[in-house]
């Protein structure tokens, strides 16, 4: 599309060629069925059947989304993408940090762990301030942080200094994920949501590559030592920065808010709109803290101490374990647009059970196969793993309230972290019960058995969760189908705000008229 978006399609209802809500799909936020303990456990059996849902060929799916779409996909996959990043700066400096600052490698580990106990104050800080003011800012605050928080790490000069960054750097990484996935989502075509939900998760895994390959070539290439690396890291979020300010806010946000300036009184309605959601959903709150725990268990759990598996255990070389680890991000980002994907078909909780018993039946290779085999073993794991997160934006997204979407699915994949925050401490721990022979003065232990039953335990954990868990998959996400806030603002509130916004004419672009039609054409080809 060679035009820029207009004003008029701004804002515009999603395209004609964006499949039709089905009739079956769920309201924003409806009030919760009331029913029985009992009855309920047995619709945890029905409702896992999968819906078998057409579905286009990836990239038709991908054609799907119009330009501001795109832009919005782009710039949250980006900012999740350096996020990562700048997360694991420090986990790929460990050692030169401590020769820095005269410390021990554990001593130096509490910048990491910092990062995650503060995540969850940054996810409820910038999680209300985006469900309230809008996706906008706190977004480019977010980034002014970490550009200045980056810089900070690169010039201290006393241990206490980096961990004073580094602990505001996690309140700064925590407020990204919940802004991200509402970007990136809330106004994706239905059709395409399980598919664009698995990228932008592997925002992370590429993040992570990105660090590996700029470490190598920052750190101790220079007179600076490992500080380049930190100075790097705060350059890009300057450019993501400068893109999200010449974007507008999503459609979705911008409908909400009219209701609420149409109430009268905006900052009373938010509020009435956070009561309504606390007493409906309380427990579904709970609930998805519960289940993102167990989803950063299988995170951590699998990758944090496999490195230390890899040279303790089976005396890989440093280049070695890094192609091992490249190759099992490749699958890892493979897996998370493939399972995505494949959700939209078969619904989010199937997909995700599913590809969770795959990965149990590769537990044994991951952790046992002690050749260059292992590599193979890493990719696949990595796919499972990674696939069963491919679905969790979207997922959290349809299961939250719509008011507090950002708020919601961020402090929830926050907590969920927090929990998990001591998997590696967990797995180390234990391992130290089963030694093996030393090699010198190297102390082994079998930290392959170790994971392969930690593995083993949350995997039926996740399993189990998501099974006992809801699914509102193809829910709507307008305003105009969110129960909770017709009972926070009123029904009429609501008809008013829509009618005033189909007054102003907003409509479709020609340029963009002209690229639905050819779409539309080739589809109709596609499917005679």
């Amino acid at each position: 599309m060679a035009d820029p978006i207009s004003p008029a399609d701004q804002y515009a209802p999603e395209k004609a060629y964006d499949d039709p809500t089905p009739q079956h799909a769920l309201h924003e936020s409806h009030a919760p069925v009331e029913m029985t303990a009992a009855t309920y456990a047995l619709t945890r059996f029905s409702t896992l059947k999968p819906p078998m849902n057409k579905a286009p060929n990836p990239w038709t799916l991908l054609r799907m989304l119009n330009r501001q779409q795109w832009a919005f996909f782009g710039i949250a996959f980006i900012a999740w993408t350096w996020d990562a990043f700048d997360f694991f700066t420090v986990s790929l400096t460990v050692t030169p940090l401590a020769k820095a600052f005269k410390k021990t490698n554990a001593d130096i580990t509490w910048g990491i762990t910092l990062v995650l106990m503060l995540r969850s104050v940054g996810a409820v800080i910038f999680g209300i301030a985006a469900d309230r003011y809008g996706r906008k800012w706190p977004f480019v605050v977010n980034n002014v942080l970490f550009i200045i928080l980056e810089l900070g790490t690169g010039f201290c000069k006393t241990y206490k200094q980096f961990l004073a960054c580094r602990a505001l750097f996690g309140v700064a990484m925590g407020g990204l994920y919940g802004n991200a996935a509402a970007t990136a989502l809330e106004d994706c075509p239905d059709a395409a949501r399980g598919l664009v939900s698995g990228m932008l998760q592997q925002g992370y895994a590429f993040g992570y590559l990105l660090a590996t390959v700029f470490s190598r070539a920052l750190v101790n290439t220079t007179p600076h030592g490992w500080r380049p690396l930190f100075w790097f890291g705060a350059c890009p979020p300057v450019l993501i920065i400068i893109a999200r300010l010449m974007m507008p806010e999503t459609r979705s946000f911008v409908e909400r808010q009219e209701v609420r300036h149409s109430s009268g009184n905006l900052s009373r309605t938010f509020i009435a709109e956070g009561k309504v959601a606390l007493k409906r959903h309380w427990l579904l709150l709970t609930y998805l803290v519960l289940l993102m725990a167990g989803f950063n268990f299988l995170s951590h759990g699998s990758q944090d101490l496999y490195p230390t598996m890899l040279t303790n255990q089976y005396k890989f070389s440093a280049n070695k374990v890094t192609v091992t680890q490249v190759v099992a991000n490749l699958g890892a980002m493979l897996g998370g647009s493939v399972v995505g994907y494949s959700s939209q078909i078969f619904g989010r909780r199937f997909s995700i059970i599913f590809i969770c018993v795959i990965g149990g039946a590769l537990i044994y290779p991951y952790g046992f196969v002690s050749n260059n085999a292992i590599m193979a073993a890493a990719f696949f794991q990595q796919f499972c793993v990674q696939g069963a997160w491919g679905v969790i934006p979207i997922h959290l997204m349809e299961l939250s309230p719509g008011s507090f979407r950002t708020f919601v699915v961020g402090t929830s994949y926050q907590l969920g972290n927090l929990a998990s925050s001591a998997s590696s401490t967990i797995e180390a721990t234990i391992g130290e019960r089963f030694p093996l022979p030393p090699a010198g003065d190297v102390k082994r232990y079998k930290y392959g058995l170790v994971m392969s039953i930690f593995l083993g335990c949350v995997y039926a954990y996740v399993i189990l969760l998501t099974f006992v868990g809801p699914e509102y998959l193809q829910r709507q996400f307008g305003v105009a189908h969110d129960d909770d806030m017709a009972e926070a603002a009123g029904h009429d509130t609501i008809e008013a705000a829509i009618h005033r916004r189909e007054a102003m004419g907003m409509g479709i672009s020609p340029s963009d008229q002209e690229d639905i039609d050819r779409i539309e054409k080739g589809n109709a080809r596609h499917i005679a």
